[in-house]
């Protein structure tokens, strides 16, 4: 029941931070209250990956990449933990 509740939380995250993505080369999107709802949430964890790889010519932002990469890492180690114990 943990685990599955766990995973739901990262899937759920991990679509969030997909749709920041398209929200970003949409800028009609970008006002929506879903979009800066979205933003409000995932903006935070992105910056941290912001401020160690700032945007590429100031327009390609990898930081959702590194993000999603590092949330599967995140992931996996609550589950060792968790079996760990």
């Amino acid at each position: 029941m943990l685990v599955r509740l766990i995973h739901t939380f990262f899937i759920i995250y991990e679509i969030m931070i997909f749709a920041r993505i398209i929200g970003s080369w949409i800028p009609q999107l970008q006002r929506s209250p879903l979009l800066r709802f979205v933003a409000y949430y995932t903006d935070p964890y992105l910056n941290i990956f912001r401020r160690i790889i700032p945007p590429i010519g100031g327009a390609i932002d990898i930081s959702p990449f590194l993000g999603l990469l590092a949330l599967g890492w995140i992931e996996k180690l609550i589950y060792w933990i968790i079996f760990s114990i």
